[in-house]
């Protein structure tokens, strides 16, 4: 996997991804940002939810189940001096769909974040990392 980054001015950095698809980040206002773009540790979160999240979608379709949405709730410390890493990470799962089995819906979660998820995987290296779920009904 490739990824080229390039500062275009201030704070602000344009990704160029391998498939060819542009991504904008930019700092804060106290760090000579101007706040136009996420800054790049919210996109590391981010990624971590639409990977485990993609995960989880695969998984309950190829196990029969009727999913219609998949929604990742995030939320993260981060260590008070540098490096900031993550410390703890927080994933609270809202899957819809219709009769969704409850012991499935978790089976998913958990292959995800054991087996499949390499960001979250990687994340918990450094970061505490819990989930909880919940199922509604479509």
């Amino acid at each position: 996997m490739e990824c080229t980054v390039r500062w275009t001015q201030g704070m602000t950095f344009i990704a160029e991804t391998e498939s060819n698809h542009l991504l904008a980040m930019d700092g804060a206002p106290e760090g000579g940002g101007r706040n136009l773009a996420p800054r790049p540790m919210e996109l590391v979160l981010a990624g971590t939810g639409g990977c485990t999240a993609y995960d989880v979608v695969l998984i309950l379709r190829k196990s029969g189940q009727q999913v219609t949405g998949c929604e990742v709730k995030l939320s993260a410390d981060r260590a008070a001096s540098d490096p900031k890493v993550f410390t703890r990470i927080h994933m609270h799962f809202i899957v819809r769909g219709k009769a969704l089995k409850r012991n499935l819906v978790e089976h998913a979660i958990r292959l995800s974040h054991e087996k499949y998820c390499s960001a979250s995987i990687m994340l918990g290296k450094t970061a505490e990392l819990s989930k909880d779920f919940e199922i509604v009904e479509e």
